[in-house]
């Protein structure tokens, strides 16, 4: 019998790489859950199941029982959040309450995609925007009904990932995308005051690499998928070699974030792509 296996957010630049992985396997029968706010149609894996609304309303929307949830359609942008509050609350807090019912409910596994702001600046990182609070909070609620009710999770945590399907232009867009954009329009790059914040960029290969192991061995833990390269954001411009241009600071804006991948490594995951490779892959092919 094949493994019904549902993503959340399968239609977004991270679930849609996990759907077309997991459907590579003839013993899967994939579906995805998405309410498209950032995800999109363009985006669509052949062989799996598309299913449209929000996952506060899973309940009625999913009529099957799934043998595992990725739980990977929240919310996801730290600075936009300030102005998007009842978005991230119906997204993110009404969500993730309605999919854990539902997990409990159809006594599967969940693997909940939690967000590495909760690590930020030595761990001040969770309460810095309501982005980063809901997904804080949502990993105690993940671990809580594993303690209250033995509902089987893995949590994991991504590390600023890039690759293809980003979003690539308007406030949604992330910072490699968006630098990509820039550069095939030749407009100068630019950066969030100071610039001197680091991120851990990874690959979303990387990122595919670790969902899928932990999803199939990882129980009742945290697990963090990142690349342990750290880059300021002027350094990932100097890559680039455009110009530059600075913007005010921003509500939001961590300094920097602990990068906690040992337990994934201990399964046999390690990252393998470098952003500077990437970075000159797209220059050859300009910036397509």
């Amino acid at each position: 019998m094949k493994k019904r296996i549902l993503v959340t957010g399968g239609a977004g630049f991270v679930g849609s790489h996990l759907c077309e992985r997991l459907a590579k396997d003839v013993n899967n029968d994939v579906y995805s859950l998405d309410n498209y706010f950032t995800g999109s149609k363009a985006n669509h894996i052949e062989n799996v199941t598309y299913i449209e609304g929000d996952t506060a309303d899973i309940a009625e929307l999913v009529t099957f029982t799934p043998d595992m949830v990725y739980h990977l359609g929240e919310y996801s942008r730290v600075e936009q959040s300030f102005d998007d509050i009842e978005k991230v609350w119906r997204y993110n807090k009404d969500g993730i309450f309605a999919v854990l019912e539902f997990v409990r409910r159809a006594g599967c596994k969940i693997l909940y995609a939690g967000s590495s702001t909760k690590f930020g600046d030595g761990g001040l990182g969770r309460s810095a925007s309501p982005y980063a609070w809901t997904k804080a909070t949502n990993t105690e609620l993940v671990m809580n009904y594993g303690a209250w009710f033995n509902v089987p999770y893995a949590i994991t945590y991504f590390y600023n990932v890039y690759g293809p399907r980003e979003i690539q232009t308007g406030k949604y867009a992330t910072l490699i995308a968006l630098f990509k954009e820039k550069m095939k329009n030749g407009e100068a790059l630019t950066i969030v005051s100071p610039g001197t914040q680091k991120r851990n960029f990874t690959h979303i290969d990387d990122i595919i690499d670790g969902l899928v192991l932990v999803g199939e061995n990882g129980y009742g833990d945290e697990f963090g998928i990142g690349s342990g390269e750290a880059f300021t954001i002027k350094e990932v411009a100097q890559m680039f070699g455009g110009d530059i241009e600075m913007l005010p600071e921003r509500k939001g804006n961590r300094m920097t974030a602990d990068v906690v991948t040992a337990k994934t490594e201990a399964l046999g995951w390690k990252p393998k792509r470098k952003l500077k490779e990437y970075i000159d892959e797209q220059r050859e092919k300009k910036w397509r």
